[in-house]
């Protein structure tokens, strides 16, 4: 069993507390950027960052769905953190000054499978789980008229 690590991200033209604020609205602006491999999305308590806590599916494949419950904490000023009830998933929302505006990076790390499994999971999801976060960025970035 190993840790699998995924990373996505882009430069987005709005600021970073703009970028950072739309990220922590899971009410208004986080279920705009979802794609259409999230279903079942709801926020159940909270919904402006720190405390929140939301609920989603993720079908990274028509076979695999992961039922995900996230407590959302901000442990420093450029962060958000998912850390997901139902699992070992952990998503960290990176925000940092860039001379075009804001870089957005995402990091999703988890604990994989061992075996077969664990190397097919190490070698196919990070793909599927960039490609999926790559759309969101995209989707954020319109969001915010950049």
């Amino acid at each position: 069993m190993g840790q699998v690590v995924v990373t996505a991200e882009r430069t987005l033209k709005a600021g970073p507390d703009q970028v950072l604020g739309a990220l922590g609205d899971y009410t208004g602006v986080r279920s705009r950027m979802l794609t259409e491999h999230f279903s079942e999305y709801e926020v159940r308590e909270g919904g402006q960052g720190e405390g929140t806590v939301v609920h989603w599916k993720l079908a990274a494949t028509s076979k695999r769905v992961r039922d995900c419950l996230f407590t959302v904490s901000t442990p420093a000023g450029d962060r958000l953190v998912e850390r997901d009830a139902n699992s070992s998933m952990v998503t960290t929302w990176t925000v940092t000054p860039a001379a075009e505006g804001a870089r957005v990076q995402v990091t999703t790390t988890w604990d994989g499978a061992g075996g077969i499994g664990g190397f097919f999971e190490r070698t196919f999801a990070p793909k599927g789980l960039q490609r999926i976060y790559d759309a969101q960025l995209a989707k954020l970035d319109s969001v915010l008229g950049s």
